[in-house]
């Protein structure tokens, strides 16, 4: 009895997945890419298929070779259901922020390439194969889609370049979408007769790539909004598997846009803001998951597609073998010109780095062609309104263009990579091969040794394996050149690289545990990463400079000081300073952790020289932590305790149920009772979860009172001053006032220091000092531009709102001209915080107070003239 319907469909499919899997060892023992052997598995199947339903002695499988044959997926299938899936997990298991460098070398191949492919290949066809050239030119944007997944395969097969495996899987995210973008601008002039406009046509297919990035970003993020709110991994997980279909169809059937770019665009942002928003346990199942179905997907797709070539071949002549060779020979110089010719262009004009000669090489040779360039095909032959000579055409010469890229192309292309010595580590990752293996299989031995003595191994049986250790870490060092192969340069760049990469690693062990904040999370993940583009590309002056971006406010925090001071709206400004709070503590715990990582695990590897100077960077990174830490603290110092509490108690949480945990996998408490102790962790983590109440104005009245400035004040004047004085943080080198503008504010240094150049003058500002107070009474404007020297916290009194003030309490004039004259005499030095409160016996007044460390005093420094001093040529504001 024949078996049919879908009980066929899905034996074949699972025959199918049988068949892959078995492919796989297959093609590594045979040392062949998986893509090639699968395609050729394919051809086979669809051969002996065809032979079974044509032979009368296997009657008994003509419902399953009927199906193979005629299996109930078109092209347009082809397209939808594995299209999105191989684009998404493409972009999702790429570095974006390393691709990024390489931006203009991936366009150039995804889009230049394929536009040259196709007119190349168009033109070189048109004057042999008695076709029209818009034919001719569809039959190239066809074969102009590469296939990487083969060339990317043997890349990570036999540890090629990192970057040559980057780039290649770049292109591949925007390669299909150009290629079908101008296949959907020819075929209808193919089947309607349209005449093609070259100006709209571009104007379209620019339109279509930047609407479907939008689109893609915008649908990527509210995912991850959607996935941050719901908070269940299985939901999670479940919604990356629904966003590449919604992308995809969306913007091909509402929008009008690419929707192969819209997918991709969706899986880089989930690729970027992922680790920061989705657990890090959630993440990695997650990207397993994604590997599986990218597998099912890929290796099916290859196999259905291969097994239609016999039916695409039909009627094949010796004429057709010609235009393939042209058409594969026109493909091969297009993509040629491209990274020949253009490459240098990038390089050359700093759009991109350089690539190398053998990196050219393997990518021309290595443009191979595969299920994409099928199913296109397939459209075509499919396509009613496509007259029989043409779908002939197309289909036997594309069909054709894959198999001698994958069948020569693909089985060299491993050969040629091992040729050009592409396999090999580079000079510095060789020496640092032999260092590290030098160091780590000296420790091996030594602790391999005292393993053995514990266990009571008997020495005859441990001398021999300790000995061959002990020669291969004596080999190593041997050949160790690693003091010559490196410079000191290259190696502190080496070091802040390592530190930045065990930042994030840090950071992401910490995300496991619930509670910390995501979007704290997602800015000091970002800014790890900088710091590692940033060590890599310009060395130890981009790691500083990516550290400081960390430590400046965030454009949603100046948006809500902005708020708080014009419309006197505090929430945002609440939310975001309990933001820059949590970010400040969780680096300052990270900053100690590093050190300790960089003097028990960098240094023996480096050296001590290079280690002293990875710790005086690490040291000013830290100081200035603690400068914007301790800052905040002073000001907020009950918030401070019960944020440390908070993430004291969650660390002891997550050590409480790695103990139970440990408890369980040594059976040492039984299944039941494990469950039972870690649904008690969980209930009181889940109490963790509710936030912090931060209140952004207390202690504010308090400041006021106990600064000399206001004192003499009635209390009535002081609560209102209080209320209608507004805060600003600001940061080093942040400018407070600039020369000649019109002094709005007068500030009040609550701590922090400030500088001004006024003549030729130097003056300093510290805490318990005014800003702009001579000119907001004399109405003046700035004498010269203040900055901010440290992080400092000010408080905004308005210009009108001071000149009440002054003109009601004659007094606060007073106050200012005392502290003048004590600064002058020195009995009021300039100091960062707010000193403690004067104790027995201590004359010397002074502000708010300040526990231990954070009253930090400049002393011994000359005594600069006041902003507010009464002699108009010493004022600024």
């Amino acid at each position: 009895m024949a078996l049919t319907g879908l009980a066929a469909v899905l034996l074949v499919i699972a025959l199918l997945l049988v068949v892959v899997s078995a492919v796989q060892p297959l093609a590594r023992k045979l040392e062949l890419s998986e893509t090639v052997l699968l395609a050729i598995v394919g051809i086979i199947i669809g051969s002996v298929a065809d032979f079974a339903l044509r032979s009368s002695h296997a009657s008994a499988l003509s419902g399953i070779a009927e199906t193979l044959l005629d299996f109930p997926i078109n092209s347009e299938a082809f397209l939808l259901i594995f299209l999105p899936v191989l684009v998404f997990q493409g972009a999702l298991a790429i570095d974006v922020r390393r691709l990024a460098h390489e931006t203009a070398t991936v366009l150039l191949l995804a889009v230049v390439a394929v536009v040259l492919s196709t007119a190349l290949i168009g033109f070189a066809l048109h004057p042999f194969a008695q076709m029209p050239l818009v034919v001719c030119l569809l039959l190239g944007s066809i074969v102009a889609t590469t296939d990487p997944s083969a060339v990317a395969g043997i890349f990570r097969d036999i540890g090629a370049a990192t970057r040559l495996t980057r780039l290649v899987e770049g292109e591949a995210l925007l390669n299909d979408a150009a290629a079908i973008s101008i296949f959907s601008i020819l075929l209808p002039s193919v089947t309607l007769h349209k005449a093609i406009h070259p100006g709209d046509a571009v104007i379209s297919f620019f339109i279509s790539f930047g609407g479907a990035l939008i689109v893609g970003v915008v649908l990527g993020r509210l995912t991850l909004a959607m996935m941050s709110a719901i908070g269940s991994s299985a939901a999670e997980v479940t919604l990356t598997v629904a966003l590449p279909y919604v992308a995809y169809i969306v913007s091909d059937e509402f929008l009008s846009v690419s929707g192969v770019v819209a997918t991709a665009a969706a899986g880089l942002t989930v690729s970027v803001y992922g680790p920061s928003t989705i657990r890090p346990q959630t993440w990695l199942f997650l990207n397993q998951l994604w590997q599986q179905l990218v597998f099912w997907a890929g290796s099916l797709v290859f196999v259905l597609a291969s097994m239609l070539v016999p039916h695409l071949l039909v009627g094949m002549n010796r004429w057709d073998w010609v235009l393939i060779l042209i058409a594969s020979v026109a493909g091969m110089v297009a993509r040629a010109a491209v990274v020949f010719g253009m490459f240098p262009l990038l390089a050359w004009s700093r759009l991109s780095p350089p690539v190398p000669t053998p990196f050219k090489v393997t990518m021309v040779w290595g443009g191979l062609r595969g299920a994409i360039t099928l199913a296109l095909a397939l459209a075509v032959t499919e396509n009613d309104h496509v007259s029989t000579p043409i779908a002939h055409f197309i289909g036997i010469i594309a069909t054709g263009f894959v198999l001698i890229t994958l069948l020569v192309n693909g089985t060299t292309l491993r050969s040629l990579v091992l040729f050009l010595k592409l396999d090999q580590l580079s000079p510095i990752d060789e020496a640092m091969r032999h260092q590290v293996l030098g160091i780590g299989l000296a420790n091996v031995q030594r602790r391999a040794k005292a393993l053995g003595e514990e266990l009571g191994f008997s020495i005859d049986a441990t001398r021999p394996v300790l000995e061959q250790v002990a020669r291969r870490s004596e080999d190593e060092q041997a050949v160790n050149e690693f003091d010559n192969a490196l410079s000191d340069t290259q190696r502190i760049n080496l070091a802040l690289i390592t530190i930045a990469s065990q930042e994030r690693s840090l950071l992401l062990d910490l995300f496991r545990m619930k509670g910390l904040s995501r979007r704290v999370m997602e800015i000091l993940l970002r800014s790890a990463e900088a710091a590692v583009d940033g060590a890599r590309l310009e060395g130890r002056l981009g790691y500083v400079r990516a550290i400081r971006r960390r430590l400046s406010p965030t454009f949603r925090f100046r948006m809500a000081q902005a708020i708080h001071n014009y419309l006197r709206l505090d929430r945002p400004l609440m939310l975001s300073m309990a933001e820059r709070f949590e970010m400040l503590m969780v680096a300052h715990f990270i900053s100690i952790s590093l050190t300790r990582f960089m003097r028990v695990r960098l240094e023996p590897t480096l050296g001590s020289r290079i280690g002293e100077i990875v710790a005086e960077v690490l040291s000013r990174q830290r100081k200035l932590l603690d400068e914007a830490l301790d800052t905040m603290r002073l000001h907020y110092h009950g918030y401070a305790e019960a944020l440390e509490n908070r993430i004291f108690r969650q660390i002891v949480l997550r050590l409480e149920g790695e103990e139970y945990d440990a408890l369980l996998s040594e059976s040492l408490i039984s299944e039941e009772l494990g469950r039972e102790l870690i649904k008690e962790v969980e209930r009181r983590r889940h109490r963790l979860d509710k936030r912090l109440s931060f209140d952004l104005r207390s202690g504010i009245e308090e400041r006021i009172k106990n600064a000399t400035i206001f004192k003499g004040l009635s209390g009535a004047e002081l609560h209102d001053l209080a209320t209608t004085t507004t805060l600003r943080f600001v940061t080093p080198q942040e400018v407070i006032c600039r020369k000649g503008r019109k002094v709005k504010y007068v500030y009040f240094i609550s701590a922090g220091l400030a500088e001004a150049h006024v003549v030729g003058e130097e003056m300093h500002y510290g805490a318990g000092d005014l800003i702009g107070a001579q000119e907001a009474l004399k109405r003046w404007r700035c004498a010269g531009t203040v900055r901010a020297v440290q992080f400092g916290h000010l408080m905004a009194i308005r210009a009108s709102r001071f000149r009440r003030l002054v003109e009601d309490y004659p007094v606060v004039l007073e106050n200012i001209q005392a502290n003048r004259r004590k600064r002058e005499t020195g009995e009021r030095p300039l100091s960062l915080l707010p000193r403690r409160k004067p104790v027995e016996n201590d004359t010397a007044p002074e502000n708010a107070a300040a526990e231990g460390p954070t009253a930090l005093a400049i002393e011994g420094n000359p005594t600069p003239p006041l902003l507010d001093a009464p002699t108009p040529g010493s004022e600024v504001s």
